[in-house]
């Protein structure tokens, strides 16, 4: 129906008329055409002003761990025997030696039991019977076995991490009234991943961070098992032993940290993103920006350094200012900028590995 309204619509134009209308469409038509190629050909041939910095950034080879610090020894304090206390010689934070009384219960009873024999004894080796006189010895050691055990002793040198007990208290065989701890050392348990065993040597040095201490504390990783196990969240691990030799004051005991084994020296790079590169004649080149804005073509040496970065080995010094040689939209990929200036490449303890390297796709 529209069609026809049209045709008619033109049947009632004059002949020269129509001729004219026809041009002035087709006029158009070639118009729109040319503007569009236009804009195909000027984005086309369109240069990425995008401009890439030069950055130097420190690249960390490391294993992040995370746990809570342990005494290098720690004893529960308890009685062996009922009986009520009768001296407390040491408080909570005091240094002890080995075999420093700690605590006393009431022993008359057994050096009581004590002193009989030893008459007994005496009696026995004036009427010259020696048979007697052996088997009583032997129950003599166990009397005084049995005065020891009346006392609450410090087994190594340490602290008294906690003590509750007043004399006058009535303990049971096995009562727990505190906890001695050499802290002349600390110890952790950590877990690594399976994927970086391979990496730990005896020795490595670790950097502990507690949220209790404002510096960096230094240890070594002591050693680890040649089994693994595996965890509740289904990794498989190895749960390796590190350590701490100078313990600043006031890191404790079940103090948590978090850290990392550093499995190489820290080392210098120079990274910038990998579209800011080109290649000619299999060589790699830059072009800088110069102080007055003129561009200057420089040969690099490169190396791939992450997904979207280059290592520059040489060529340049770091903080220049590079045009682009290829867009990151063209390739695929979204341009992120590179706020951060440590790389890691690092593995966490949940049991895979972290940001490693990898190779750089084709340019």
């Amino acid at each position: 129906m529209a069609k026809s309204r049209v045709k008619a619509f033109f049947n009632k134009i004059p002949k020269k008329g129509r001729i004219a209308v026809y041009c002035a469409l087709a006029l158009i038509v070639c118009l729109v055409i040319i503007v569009a190629a236009k804009k195909i050909v000027s984005s086309a041939t369109k240069t990425d002003t995008t401009v890439y910095i030069v950055k130097k950034e420190v690249y960390e080879n490391v294993i992040e761990i995370a746990g809570t610090v342990s005494a290098a020894k720690s004893q529960t304090l308890q009685s062996l025997n009922d009986g009520t206390v009768v001296g407390v010689y040491k408080k909570e934070g005091d240094s002890v030696k080995k075999g420093d009384l700690i605590v006393q219960l009431d022993d008359t009873e057994q050096l009581y039991n004590l002193a009989n024999l030893d008459y007994e004894i005496s009696v026995a080796r004036q009427n010259q019977t020696s048979g007697k006189i052996k088997l009583m010895e032997t129950q003599r050691n166990s009397l005084v076995r049995k005065v020891e055990d009346r006392k609450i002793v410090a087994t190594f040198d340490g602290i008294i991490a906690d003590l509750d007990v007043d004399p006058g208290d009535y303990l049971e065989a096995k009562d727990s009234i505190g906890t001695l701890v050499d802290t002349s050392y600390l110890t952790a348990d950590v877990e690594v991943a399976e994927t970086d065993v391979s990496k730990l040597k005896e020795g490595q040095k670790v950097e502990f961070t507690f949220p209790a201490y404002d510096k960096t504390v230094e240890g070594y990783l002591v050693s680890y098992p040649a089994i693994g196990e595996v965890t509740s969240r289904g990794a498989t691990v190895v749960n390796a032993k590190v350590r701490i030799d100078n313990v600043p004051e006031g890191i404790l005991p079940n103090f948590s940290f978090t850290g990392k084994i550093q499995i190489t020296d820290s080392e210098n790079k120079l990274v910038v993103e990998r579209y800011a590169i080109g290649h000619e004649q299999g060589k790699a080149f830059v072009e800088k920006y110069e102080r007055n804005g003129k561009l200057t073509r420089v040969e690099v040496e490169v190396e791939p350094y992450t997904l979207d970065y280059v290592n520059i080995i040489s060529g340049l010094e770091g903080g220049e200012r590079l045009k682009a040689q290829s867009s990151a939209s063209k390739s695929g990929r979204m341009r992120t900028s590179r706020k951060g200036k440590t790389q890691k490449n690092q593995s966490q303890n949940n049991g895979g590995p972290g940001g490693a390297p990898m190779g750089m796709p084709p340019m």
